[in-house]
């Protein structure tokens, strides 16, 4: 059986009467039914009581990238710029969803906007405009590119940790070219957190979670878009897909549903 992949919405407007509805990208649905080898599961921005009921269920998590930004009354940070979209639904879900999935073992994949709510989730704090800080470059979607381009285009290379998840799956690189689309970043580095990958401004693009029972990493850029056409994109959707189908498979030989509910809460 293959496992069940959650995959986090964001509530978007649709529609000419701007409908709220629940929503993720195509990408990661693909990305789950290609390399990850799971079935995917949207898991819609229901609030904090929704982690302790679909947790038991779940064999692999991940967290997607979004234009919303993490609200800053989370971390303490300022208010943000007129006009920064953000979504208190989905930060009231996927903020405890972490937490619980992390002190279960279940194991978890954030993606840019899922990479600032690891950290937010943990702890850290964010940077809001990285490309308006001194001595940082802009990290955000190219203005002089058009759609689908943007998404695939090596935007800067990472530097790798050695022995890193990444560079692992890179073959022992140190560098690693990657594409960007973001504007928040990690400021304050969560304490659970450790840094396995930096842009050259020093921007922190890869962390994995220390200490923790499962596979929990996080990355800065978007690997969903270039997976079939980039190794190491494919290659850690791979690895990703390896442990959750081992979670599966404890999960089905031995549940534990009432220990996972209680992390959860």
């Amino acid at each position: 059986m293959k496992p069940l992949i959650g995959i986090s919405c964001c509530v978007k407007a649709f529609g000419i009467f701007a409908t709220p509805n629940h929503a993720a990208s195509d990408s990661y649905v693909r990305v789950v039914l290609g390399p990850v080898g799971g079935i995917p599961v949207l898991l819609p921005a229901a609030g904090e009581a929704m982690a302790p009921q679909i947790l038991p269920r779940l064999d692999g998590l991940i967290l997607t990238g979004s234009r919303s930004n993490v609200c800053p009354d989370f971390y303490e940070g300022p208010p943000h710029a007129e006009g920064t979209p953000e979504d208190l639904q989905r930060d009231a879900t996927t903020l405890p969803l972490i937490r619980a999935a992390i002190a279960a073992g279940v194991p978890l994949l954030a993606i840019c906007r899922g990479f600032q709510e690891l950290n937010v989730a943990l702890g850290g704090s964010l940077d809001q405009r990285i490309q308006d800080l001194p001595g940082r470059i802009d990290h955000s979607t190219p203005s002089d590119q058009k759609l689908p381009r943007i998404r695939v285009a090596k935007a800067h290379g990472v530097r790798l940790a050695p022995g890193s998840l990444i560079a692992d799956l890179a073959g022992g690189a140190g560098d690693l070219p990657v594409n960007s689309l973001h504007n928040q970043g990690i400021a304050r580095l969560a304490p659970r957190l450790v840094a396995e990958g930096w842009a050259p401004d020093g921007t922190i693009e890869a962390v994995r979670v220390k200490d923790a029972p499962g596979f929990a990493h996080g990355i800065q850029w978007h690997p969903e878009y270039d997976w079939e056409r980039d190794a190491v994109s494919r290659a850690l959707f791979v690895r990703f897909g390896e442990a959750c189908a081992a979670w599966a498979a404890r999960r089905i030989a031995a549940p534990q549903p009432a220990a996972i509910a209680q992390a959860a809460e």
